[in-house]
This record gives structure tokens, C-alpha cells and sequence, in this order.
């Protein structure tokens, strides 16, 4: 998911490096989202493993 943001970004960037602010704004928009996103997935695969309590292999 992060990849994805990162690619958004790239393309945004190329987009506004190019004359094309109206696309570049667009995947600026989705490249914002995606990180987000990612964000929020982050915190909750944290949260699940923290309170699942893993033990280590024997």
C-alpha cells in the first residue's frame, strides 16, 4: 500500500513537472489517501498483535 503512495507521488510529481496541475492534484489526492490508509492498517496489525500476545517458537 505504501508503494502505492509512493508511485502517486512519482506520477504527481512528474504530472506537475510537465505543466499538468490538474492531474498532479489529482494523484496528489489519491497518493494522500493511500498513505492514510496505510497508516491506519499499520496501527490496527500493531494493536492486534500487541493484544494477541504471540509467544516465540519453542
Amino acid at each position: 500500500m505504501l508503494g502505492w503512495a509512493v508511485f502517486c507521488l512519482i506520477l504527481a510529481l512528474a504530472a506537475a513537472v510537465l505543466g499538468f496541475g490538474g492531474l498532479a492534484g489529482t494523484f496528489v489526492g489519491i497518493a494522500k489517501i493511500l498513505f492514510f490508509v496505510f497508516i491506519v492498517l499499520f496501527v490496527i496489525s500493531l494493536l492486534v498483535n500487541a493484544l494477541r500476545g504471540r509467544r516465540p517458537p519453542v
